[in-house]
């Protein structure tokens, strides 16, 4: 890089170094909890830790992003709600927790996590680089968060597909989707960042209809046309 971290940076590293701390505890220790529940409780830690770090240090850019991403990440419940219910290709199992239709109600929240990081990731490199630069690197790290995460979430008897073409544990149709989603999120984020929430709720909804359109897509492209 071409400076050291600044202040919001090394605020942003140490929450996520807490947060993982928080996931171990949660995770590894067996405190006779359901895991949908823990997952819930961290969904709640992970937005407890950006707000109070935002408002306390004030920064703006921080809220602004839990905000847009926590709104699509309520609408993505629609998504998974489609493919677990009418393709039957994505599996919520009984976890100890509510549901919202098919999906385990901590999918709600649960996409704050991943979109927070690509899109201030992006910000910090548009600010630094480029423009260019930063969507390659919101294009990557789309790629490896949500990769990783779909090849390891079966582990934690969480959602896994079905009755797709897989490598691993990873459904190949969703790989080009989710790199979209990391793209229109941080795009989205550019759009509406000084706009009122009537803006944000609306980019928000179009950027969930964007990533529902292309799983159906590539679900197709790859399921009944390639292979």
């Amino acid at each position: 890089m071409k400076e050291k971290l600044n202040k919001t940076e090394r605020d942003v590293f140490f929450v996520h170094l807490l947060f993982i701390v928080f996931c171990l505890i949660m995770i590894l220790i067996p405190f006779g909890i359901a895991m949908g529940i823990k997952l819930f409780v961290l969904v709640l830690i992970y937005s407890i830790l950006i707000l109070i770090i935002g408002i306390w240090r004030k920064y703006k850019e921080w809220l602004n992003i839990w905000l847009f991403v926590f709104i699509i990440s309520i609408f993505q419940i629609l998504p998974d709600w489609f493919l677990s219910a009418e393709l039957e290709i994505l599996v919520f199992p009984e976890d100890g927790l509510f549901k919202i239709g098919t999906v385990s109600g901590y999918m709600a929240g649960l996409w704050v996590i991943p979109l927070f990081i690509i899109t201030f990731t992006g910000n910090r490199f548009q600010e630094r680089y480029s423009i260019k630069i930063s969507y390659l690197i919101v294009a990557v790290l789309s790629l490896l968060i949500f990769g990783i995460t779909e090849s390891t979430i079966w582990m934690l008897e969480s959602w896994y597909a079905q009755n797709v073409i897989m490598v691993g544990h990873l459904a190949l149709y969703i790989i080009v989707p989710e790199i979209i989603l990391g793209l229109s999120t941080y795009y989205g984020f550019e759009l509406v960042q000084e706009k009122n929430h009537f803006y944000k709720i609306l980019i928000a909804f179009i950027v969930m209809l964007l990533y529902l359109g292309n799983v159906v897509f590539f679900y197709f492209l790859i399921e009944h046309i390639i292979f």
